[in-house]
């Protein structure tokens, strides 16, 4: 059955990283062959590329994704594109997030507290936690090409 699957821009190619380069991904592009991808980046959306880099930080009012440059909360452009990505693609079933993503992580991305310290290595990043709380499938790039393998 064809899936249609939101997939991280920067696996397929896309030069929407940080740092203006892609994470291209020939073993997940070739497992999810036959389907629909519909590609997304919110960072790209809304920061451009390249950009500043960020990390998820753990602060009073919930998780965070602070400017590593300037501290600022860079969170709800993220979560606005993230929502709006939901809503215009209601029929999503599969999300491929790129792993350790304070964005696209879905059970990858560090979380630290505001002194930097390691909290967790297995965090969601602030689109996943979207896609996981709309019910859709998710998967971590790595782990979904290491399932799919086994079948």
């Amino acid at each position: 059955m064809k899936k249609k699957v939101a997939i991280s821009a920067c696996l397929l190619g896309n030069r929407c990283r940080y740092d203006g380069s892609d994470n291209r991904d020939t073993n997940v592009i070739d497992t999810l062959k036959g389907h629909e991808l519909i590609p997304f980046c919110p960072e790209d959306f809304a920061f451009g590329t390249p950009r500043p880099t960020m990390d998820l930080i753990l602060t009073v009012s919930g998780i965070k994704a602070l400017s590593n440059r300037t501290g600022a909360d860079l969170s709800p452009p993220v979560e606005a594109y993230a929502d709006a990505f939901f809503d215009t693609h209601p029929e999503i079933d599969l999300f491929i997030g790129k792993d350790r993503s304070p964005s696209c992580g879905v059970r990858s991305a560090k979380l630290y507290d505001r002194e930097k310290n390691l909290l967790s290595a297995d965090a969601t990043g602030l689109m996943a936690a979207r896609a996981v709380e709309a019910g859709i499938e998710a998967w971590d790039a790595e782990a979904f090409v290491e399932v799919a393998s086994r079948k």
